[in-house]
């Protein structure tokens, strides 16, 4: 089956005024996040990609633009079932606020009972993004071979959401993961289970130095803004 190589969309505005985007419109990448798009052809320059695929949102678009400067002659398709996670009514507010909501215990501790008010459920969330890889490793497998490659773009949660579903986890473990901003991971698809090649690299250690305010063991809602 295929190998799917997922990258989470650059360092956005949201990110860096720490507010909890979601599918608000209008969220762009920041100039750093622009230049980690820009680097993202020469990253992948040795790996043939048949597709790629991304989430509708603004901020993801972005990231690939340069990507497909590279390669004209990769098609794009945007998959509504790979867009961020509908957190309702949490959608615009300040991550710095929100971790007072009782919600945000659940988030952390029980993602698979999370549900956000006037939004979606982390369950939801998780359900249609693997749906949407089975379709698209199903779909890229037959019209490329078993041995193909192809790129997803999408988001924070939705990629570690994705990874968990690989690595046979329960959705309640998946604020195990991190993923960095336009961080790869690469997990090979085979038909007796799937393998992680890559997990959200950057090519980049600097976000693995101490930090001034480390968090406490909390996931951040979202995905996080990387290192400074």
């Amino acid at each position: 089956m295929a190998t799917l190589i997922l990258v989470r969309h650059g360092r956005s505005t949201a990110n860096t005024s720490g507010v909890l985007a979601g599918r608000t419109p209008g969220i762009a990448l920041d100039e750093r996040g622009a230049a980690q798009a820009a680097a993202l052809p020469g990253r992948l320059a040795d790996v043939p990609l048949a597709a790629a695929v991304t989430s509708p949102l603004q901020r993801c678009r972005e990231t690939l633009r340069p990507l497909l400067d590279a390669r004209p002659g990769l098609p794009l398709h945007v998959e509504d079932r790979i867009s961020e996670c509908d957190y309702g009514d949490w959608s615009g507010r300040k991550l710095a606020e929100l971790n007072d909501e009782p919600l945000m215990e659940v988030v952390q501790g029980h993602a698979s009972a999370a549900a956000f008010p006037g939004g979606e459920s982390m369950r939801a969330m998780q359900d249609r993004a693997v749906a949407a890889v089975r379709d698209w490793n199903a779909r890229v497998e037959a019209e490329h071979g078993e041995d193909a490659t192809y790129l997803m773009c999408s988001h924070g949660d939705i990629v570690k959401a994705i990874v968990a579903d690989a690595l046979g986890l329960h959705l309640d473990l998946f604020q195990r993961i991190h993923v960095d901003p336009c961080s790869v991971t690469a997990i090979r698809y085979t038909r007796l289970r799937p393998f992680l090649l890559r997990l959200g690299d950057t090519g980049d250690f600097a976000g693995l130095a101490p930090r001034e305010h480390p968090g406490g063991g909390s996931a951040e809602v979202g995905g996080g803004a990387g290192a400074p």
